[in-house]
């Protein structure tokens, strides 16, 4: 069972690298700052509509297209080859369907490809597909 979907959205510059750390009593300690729980919880609304009945077990493919705004400069269809970085788009893309049950963990997913572009529909793409049913 594959499953397909696209999230309208702007798609975030915000990655998962960007957390912080503060000193708390002398020790550190890594926090997300606001607007990464913003995109988190867009990112979980986002998805929601679409989780499976049940988490999906096995081996995985997951293919997600990051479409950023075309304009007189970038034509839709073309390349992005700017930050932010696909492994830091992807992580917390991946971290939220976990939490929202598309699989048990994000480990499972063993082919992936990523794409970043420029299109007239700013969004993200993704088709996830069981690997080997």
């Amino acid at each position: 069972m594959a499953i397909s979907m696209f999230l309208s959205m702007q798609v975030p510059k915000k990655t998962f690298q960007e957390k912080k750390v503060a000193v708390v009593n002398g020790k550190a300690r890594i926090y997300k700052p606001p607007e990464l729980v913003e995109i988190e919880q867009k990112y979980i609304s986002s998805l929601s509509p679409h989780v499976p009945e049940r988490p999906l077990g096995g081996p995985i493919a997951l293919k997600t297209v990051f479409c950023f705004r075309a304009d007189e400069k970038h034509k839709a269809g073309t390349p992005k080859a700017t930050k932010p970085d696909t492994d830091n788009l992807v992580k917390m893309l991946k971290d939220c369907m976990t939490k929202c049950g598309f699989w048990k963990d994000d480990a499972q997913v063993a082919s992936e490809s990523i794409t970043k572009c420029y299109a007239d529909h700013e969004g993200i793409y993704i088709l996830i597909k069981p690997i080997g049913v």
